[in-house]
């Protein structure tokens, strides 16, 4: 009976907030001006060059079985010069003082961040910055002594353990590399 309760609780905390974040007004809706102009689609690939690559993985349903599912999660990987691990400017910030996510220092000692950007769920944040690292050796490595073309991946996490077996850890590197190879603007 707690148990019930509990999930309706949840259920209902994650529906009221999907509501009010599709009620609520946008930051020109309240007159705050902001120069240019939006996009053809209001997105981060109307930025020329970004490229966006996704994996989703839904299998199963029922009660929870570690390592069986149901699974509801994925990956998304940025790359913010394309193909390329050129260096961007970038900083980093912690909303809620939990969250986990790789590749903060070079961005606070250099400013920069190198190749794609990955977010996934808490338990896959190393074998996503493992795939990008690997991904990148392969295609920007130059074979020299010292060698720098991992790009130092830079992952971030989101919890989805509410909505997926996320002890499972169903995100393999085969899936960043899907992610990665079909990442399109």
């Amino acid at each position: 009976m707690k148990s019930t309760l509990k999930i309706c609780l949840i259920l209902g905390m994650l529906i009221m907030n999907q509501t009010e974040a599709q009620n609520k007004m946008r930051a020109r809706e309240f007159g705050i001006p902001f120069e240019g102009k939006t996009g053809t689609f209001n997105a981060i690939t109307d930025v020329s060059g970004v490229l966006v690559g996704y994996k989703t993985k839904i299998t199963g349903s029922g009660k929870l079985e570690t390592g069986k599912g149901p699974v509801r999660t994925g990956v998304t990987v940025i790359l913010p010069k394309g193909i390329s691990n050129d260096p961007v400017p970038a900083g980093w910030f912690c909303l809620n003082g939990d969250g986990e996510m790789t590749g903060t220092t070079v961005i606070d000692e250099y400013g920069f961040n190198y190749g794609p950007i990955g977010i996934t769920n808490t338990n896959s944040v190393g074998v996503v910055r493992d795939a990008i690292g690997e991904w990148n050796i392969k295609h920007f490595s130059k074979g020299a002594f010292i060698d720098f073309s991992f790009g130092l991946p830079v992952v971030a996490e989101t919890f989805d353990g509410i909505l997926n077996d996320i002890n499972g850890l169903h995100i393999k590197k085969e899936d960043v590399f899907e992610a990665l190879d079909n990442a399109h603007s």
